[in-house]
Protein backbone atom coordinates (compact mmCIF):
# COMPACT_ATOMS: atom_id res chain seq x y z
CA UNK A 1 0.00 0.00 0.00
CA UNK A 2 1.51 3.17 -1.00
CA UNK A 3 0.73 6.59 0.65
CA UNK A 4 2.03 9.10 1.95
CA UNK A 5 1.71 8.50 5.52
CA UNK A 6 2.45 5.55 7.38
CA UNK A 7 0.84 5.09 10.50
CA UNK A 8 2.37 2.67 13.21
CA UNK A 9 1.31 1.63 17.22
CA UNK A 10 3.60 0.13 19.60
CA UNK A 11 1.29 -1.57 22.60
CA UNK A 12 3.78 -2.13 25.59
CA UNK A 13 2.36 -3.02 28.70
CA UNK A 14 1.61 0.29 30.52
CA UNK A 15 1.86 2.52 27.39
CA UNK A 16 0.81 2.53 23.74
CA UNK A 17 2.89 4.41 21.34
CA UNK A 18 1.58 5.68 17.69
CA UNK A 19 3.38 7.54 14.84
CA UNK A 20 3.31 8.95 11.93
CA UNK A 21 6.09 8.86 9.22
CA UNK A 22 6.11 10.65 6.31
CA UNK A 23 7.64 8.62 3.30
CA UNK A 24 8.20 11.81 1.30
CA UNK A 25 10.50 12.70 3.85
CA UNK A 26 12.87 8.94 4.28
CA UNK A 27 10.37 8.22 6.81
CA UNK A 28 10.70 11.29 8.68
CA UNK A 29 8.75 11.20 11.94
CA UNK A 30 6.04 14.17 11.96
CA UNK A 31 3.91 13.00 15.13
CA UNK A 32 4.06 10.89 18.41
CA UNK A 33 2.32 10.58 21.31
CA UNK A 34 1.66 7.61 24.25
CA UNK A 35 -1.23 6.72 25.78
CA UNK A 36 -1.55 4.19 28.74
CA UNK A 37 -2.40 0.76 27.86
CA UNK A 38 -4.96 0.55 30.37
CA UNK A 39 -4.44 -3.55 29.82
CA UNK A 40 -4.85 -4.01 33.66
CA UNK A 41 -9.26 -3.17 32.98
CA UNK A 42 -9.31 -5.55 30.00
CA UNK A 43 -8.57 -6.78 26.45
CA UNK A 44 -11.86 -4.02 25.25
CA UNK A 45 -10.30 -1.37 27.26
CA UNK A 46 -6.90 -1.77 25.06
CA UNK A 47 -8.74 -2.21 21.84
CA UNK A 48 -10.58 1.18 23.04
CA UNK A 49 -7.14 2.87 23.73
CA UNK A 50 -5.86 1.48 20.50
CA UNK A 51 -8.48 3.70 19.03
CA UNK A 52 -7.97 6.33 21.09
CA UNK A 53 -4.55 6.69 19.34
CA UNK A 54 -5.68 5.99 15.77
CA UNK A 55 -7.95 8.60 16.16
CA UNK A 56 -5.08 11.38 17.80
CA UNK A 57 -3.03 10.17 14.98
CA UNK A 58 -6.00 11.19 12.62
CA UNK A 59 -6.76 14.72 14.41
CA UNK A 60 -2.98 16.07 14.68
CA UNK A 61 -2.34 15.34 11.02
CA UNK A 62 -5.32 16.09 9.37
CA UNK A 63 -6.09 12.45 7.68
CA UNK A 64 -8.01 9.43 7.46
CA UNK A 65 -5.61 6.16 8.10
CA UNK A 66 -5.98 3.90 5.74
CA UNK A 67 -4.00 1.22 7.40
CA UNK A 68 -2.63 0.44 11.04
CA UNK A 69 0.76 -1.45 11.65
CA UNK A 70 0.45 -2.94 14.84
CA UNK A 71 3.61 -4.22 17.39
CA UNK A 72 2.23 -5.87 19.84
CA UNK A 73 4.18 -8.38 22.78
CA UNK A 74 3.08 -11.84 22.14
CA UNK A 75 2.55 -13.21 18.70
CA UNK A 76 0.06 -13.66 16.48
CA UNK A 77 -0.40 -18.12 15.81
CA UNK A 78 -0.17 -18.13 12.07
CA UNK A 79 -2.91 -21.15 12.11
CA UNK A 80 -5.82 -19.80 14.46
CA UNK A 81 -4.65 -16.04 14.11
CA UNK A 82 -5.20 -15.28 17.71
CA UNK A 83 -2.32 -13.78 20.05
CA UNK A 84 -0.58 -16.07 21.94
CA UNK A 85 2.20 -15.74 24.40
CA UNK A 86 1.69 -12.52 25.73
CA UNK A 87 2.75 -11.02 28.58
CA UNK A 88 0.06 -8.71 28.63
CA UNK A 89 -2.24 -11.67 29.41
CA UNK A 90 -6.02 -10.06 28.66
CA UNK A 91 -4.39 -10.12 25.15
CA UNK A 92 -3.89 -14.34 24.39
CA UNK A 93 -6.49 -16.20 22.96
CA UNK A 94 -8.26 -12.85 21.73
CA UNK A 95 -8.61 -12.09 17.58
CA UNK A 96 -6.86 -9.12 17.90
CA UNK A 97 -6.23 -8.60 14.37
CA UNK A 98 -9.66 -9.07 13.40
CA UNK A 99 -11.23 -7.11 15.92
CA UNK A 100 -9.15 -4.31 15.23
CA UNK A 101 -9.46 -4.20 11.49
CA UNK A 102 -13.63 -4.65 12.36
CA UNK A 103 -13.35 -1.66 15.29
CA UNK A 104 -10.95 0.43 13.18
CA UNK A 105 -12.55 -0.15 9.55
CA UNK A 106 -9.46 -0.25 8.00
CA UNK A 107 -6.45 -3.14 7.66
CA UNK A 108 -4.55 -4.18 10.15
CA UNK A 109 -1.37 -6.41 10.23
CA UNK A 110 -0.19 -7.02 13.69
CA UNK A 111 3.58 -8.29 14.04
CA UNK A 112 5.30 -9.22 17.64
CA UNK A 113 6.73 -6.08 18.81
CA UNK A 114 10.17 -7.79 19.16
CA UNK A 115 10.62 -8.06 15.67
CA UNK A 116 8.94 -4.18 14.67
CA UNK A 117 12.23 -3.19 16.46
CA UNK A 118 14.41 -5.41 14.74
CA UNK A 119 13.29 -4.85 11.44
CA UNK A 120 13.48 -1.00 11.78
CA UNK A 121 17.20 -1.52 13.71
CA UNK A 122 18.13 -4.04 10.99
CA UNK A 123 17.00 -1.59 8.37
CA UNK A 124 19.06 1.11 9.30
CA UNK A 125 22.18 -0.66 10.39
CA UNK A 126 22.44 -2.49 6.51
CA UNK A 127 21.79 0.72 4.46
CA UNK A 128 24.45 2.52 6.46
CA UNK A 129 26.84 1.08 8.49
CA UNK A 130 27.43 -2.25 7.21
CA UNK A 131 25.32 -3.21 3.93
CA UNK A 132 26.64 -6.65 4.08
CA UNK A 133 25.42 -7.64 7.54
CA UNK A 134 23.25 -11.23 6.71
CA UNK A 135 21.96 -11.79 10.36
CA UNK A 136 20.95 -9.11 13.00
CA UNK A 137 19.84 -9.95 15.68
CA UNK A 138 17.56 -7.31 18.03
CA UNK A 139 16.46 -7.78 21.63
CA UNK A 140 13.68 -6.09 23.97
CA UNK A 141 15.11 -6.32 28.05
CA UNK A 142 12.25 -4.38 29.61
CA UNK A 143 9.24 -4.87 31.53
CA UNK A 144 9.20 -8.37 29.33
CA UNK A 145 12.27 -9.79 27.07
CA UNK A 146 11.79 -10.54 23.64
CA UNK A 147 13.71 -11.06 20.76
CA UNK A 148 13.48 -10.46 16.42
CA UNK A 149 15.15 -12.12 14.30
CA UNK A 150 16.66 -10.64 10.55
CA UNK A 151 18.16 -12.46 7.83
CA UNK A 152 19.31 -10.63 5.21
CA UNK A 153 16.85 -7.73 5.56
CA UNK A 154 13.51 -10.05 6.09
CA UNK A 155 12.33 -11.25 9.74
CA UNK A 156 11.85 -14.56 10.47
CA UNK A 157 8.88 -15.62 11.81
CA UNK A 158 8.92 -19.51 11.73
CA UNK A 159 6.95 -22.26 11.62
CA UNK A 160 4.71 -21.39 15.20
CA UNK A 161 5.24 -17.91 14.53
CA UNK A 162 7.83 -17.59 17.54
CA UNK A 163 10.89 -16.87 15.35
CA UNK A 164 13.19 -15.08 17.91
CA UNK A 165 11.91 -15.59 20.90
CA UNK A 166 15.12 -15.18 23.09
CA UNK A 167 12.99 -14.24 26.33
CA UNK A 168 11.20 -17.51 27.11
CA UNK A 169 14.13 -19.72 26.34
CA UNK A 170 15.56 -21.50 30.42
CA UNK A 171 18.52 -19.68 31.82
CA UNK A 172 18.49 -20.89 35.32
CA UNK A 173 15.79 -21.76 38.27
CA UNK A 174 16.72 -19.36 40.24
CA UNK A 175 14.25 -17.26 38.16
CA UNK A 176 11.41 -18.66 39.63
CA UNK A 177 8.07 -18.97 37.71
CA UNK A 178 7.24 -17.51 34.61
CA UNK A 179 4.03 -16.22 33.58
CA UNK A 180 4.23 -18.26 30.68
CA UNK A 181 4.11 -21.31 33.08
CA UNK A 182 7.27 -22.49 32.94
CA UNK A 183 10.47 -21.33 35.24
CA UNK A 184 13.68 -19.79 35.46
CA UNK A 185 12.94 -18.30 31.74
CA UNK A 186 15.07 -15.46 30.58
CA UNK A 187 12.89 -13.07 31.51
CA UNK A 188 12.42 -14.19 34.91
CA UNK A 189 16.38 -12.70 35.44
CA UNK A 190 17.03 -10.61 32.96
CA UNK A 191 13.62 -7.88 32.97
CA UNK A 192 13.34 -4.95 35.09
CA UNK A 193 10.90 -5.74 37.32
CA UNK A 194 12.86 -9.36 37.82
CA UNK A 195 16.18 -6.98 38.63
CA UNK A 196 14.27 -5.05 40.75
CA UNK A 197 12.79 -8.44 42.78
CA UNK A 198 16.17 -9.94 42.90
CA UNK A 199 17.31 -6.47 44.54
CA UNK A 200 14.62 -6.51 47.33
CA UNK A 201 15.34 -10.73 47.80
CA UNK A 202 18.94 -9.12 48.87
CA UNK A 203 18.34 -5.92 50.82
CA UNK A 204 14.61 -6.70 51.93
CA UNK A 205 13.77 -2.84 50.30
CA UNK A 206 12.13 -1.83 47.12
CA UNK A 207 14.10 -0.11 44.70
CA UNK A 208 13.70 1.77 41.01
CA UNK A 209 16.16 -0.65 38.68
CA UNK A 210 17.39 3.20 37.96
CA UNK A 211 18.54 3.82 41.39
CA UNK A 212 19.92 0.16 41.72
CA UNK A 213 22.10 0.85 38.35
CA UNK A 214 23.31 4.28 40.41
CA UNK A 215 23.91 2.79 43.27
CA UNK A 216 25.99 0.00 41.79
CA UNK A 217 27.68 2.33 39.95
CA UNK A 218 28.63 4.81 43.16
CA UNK A 219 29.58 1.52 44.89
CA UNK A 220 27.07 2.04 47.92
CA UNK A 221 24.75 -0.31 48.14
CA UNK A 222 26.50 -4.12 48.22
CA UNK A 223 23.02 -5.74 47.04
CA UNK A 224 22.61 -3.36 44.36
CA UNK A 225 26.29 -4.24 42.80
CA UNK A 226 25.51 -8.09 43.47
CA UNK A 227 22.51 -7.35 41.34
CA UNK A 228 24.39 -6.09 38.71
CA UNK A 229 26.87 -8.26 39.08
CA UNK A 230 24.42 -10.97 38.00
CA UNK A 231 23.00 -8.99 35.42
CA UNK A 232 25.70 -9.41 33.53
CA UNK A 233 26.75 -12.74 34.01
CA UNK A 234 23.47 -14.11 33.09
CA UNK A 235 23.53 -11.39 30.21
CA UNK A 236 26.53 -13.09 28.74
CA UNK A 237 25.40 -17.05 29.25
CA UNK A 238 21.94 -15.81 27.76
CA UNK A 239 23.92 -13.99 24.57
CA UNK A 240 26.12 -16.10 24.05
CA UNK A 241 24.03 -19.16 22.85
CA UNK A 242 21.97 -16.60 20.65
CA UNK A 243 26.02 -16.35 19.01
CA UNK A 244 26.15 -20.16 19.31
CA UNK A 245 23.23 -20.92 17.05
CA UNK A 246 22.93 -17.67 14.63
CA UNK A 247 26.35 -16.11 15.01
CA UNK A 248 24.60 -12.46 14.18
CA UNK A 249 26.65 -9.98 12.74
CA UNK A 250 24.99 -7.44 15.63
CA UNK A 251 22.60 -7.82 18.71
CA UNK A 252 20.51 -4.48 19.25
CA UNK A 253 19.42 -4.28 22.49
CA UNK A 254 15.95 -2.24 23.32
CA UNK A 255 14.05 -1.66 26.37
CA UNK A 256 14.59 0.18 30.04
CA UNK A 257 17.46 -2.20 31.03
CA UNK A 258 19.19 -1.96 27.81
CA UNK A 259 20.09 1.79 28.50
CA UNK A 260 22.31 0.68 31.55
CA UNK A 261 25.65 1.20 29.95
CA UNK A 262 27.61 -1.83 31.39
CA UNK A 263 26.05 -4.10 29.39
CA UNK A 264 28.04 -3.01 26.42
CA UNK A 265 31.44 -3.68 28.25
CA UNK A 266 30.83 -6.09 31.64
CA UNK A 267 28.23 -7.73 29.86
CA UNK A 268 29.99 -8.23 26.56
CA UNK A 269 33.22 -9.63 28.26
CA UNK A 270 31.17 -12.09 30.04
CA UNK A 271 29.06 -13.09 26.70
CA UNK A 272 32.77 -13.73 25.15
CA UNK A 273 33.41 -16.37 27.82
CA UNK A 274 30.90 -18.61 26.29
CA UNK A 275 31.17 -17.72 22.50
CA UNK A 276 32.62 -21.01 20.55
CA UNK A 277 35.06 -19.24 19.14
CA UNK A 278 38.49 -17.70 19.89
CA UNK A 279 37.26 -14.51 19.97
CA UNK A 280 34.26 -12.47 19.59
CA UNK A 281 33.24 -10.15 16.87
CA UNK A 282 29.58 -9.77 17.17
CA UNK A 283 28.93 -6.03 18.26
CA UNK A 284 26.69 -5.13 21.07
CA UNK A 285 24.81 -1.60 20.49
CA UNK A 286 22.18 0.81 21.38
CA UNK A 287 19.24 1.17 19.09
CA UNK A 288 19.55 4.11 16.64
CA UNK A 289 16.10 5.17 16.75
CA UNK A 290 15.76 4.44 20.72
CA UNK A 291 12.23 3.84 21.94
CA UNK A 292 11.10 4.70 18.66
CA UNK A 293 12.52 1.66 16.90
CA UNK A 294 9.18 -0.66 17.84
CA UNK A 295 6.72 1.85 16.58
CA UNK A 296 8.37 2.84 13.61
CA UNK A 297 8.67 -0.72 12.87
CA UNK A 298 4.88 -1.19 13.25
CA UNK A 299 4.27 1.28 10.45
CA UNK A 300 6.86 0.11 8.23
CA UNK A 301 4.78 -3.26 8.05
CA UNK A 302 2.80 -2.07 5.40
Amino acid sequence: MQTQYKCGIDLGGTKIEGVILDTHQENKILFRERIPTMADKGYDAVLNQIKTMVQLLEQKQGIKMEALGLGTPGRLDPESQLIKNSNSVCLNEKPMKDDLADLLGIPVKIENDANCFAVSEAAYLRSTIAPESEIIFGIIMGTGVGGGLVVNGKVITGLHGIGGEWGHNFLDASGGACYCGREGCVETILSGPALERYYKSLSGTDMKLKDIVKAAQEKSDDSAIKTIDRLHEYFGKATARLINVLDPAFIVIGGGVGNIDSLYSEGARETEKYVFNDKMKTQFVKPKFGDSSGVIGAALLF
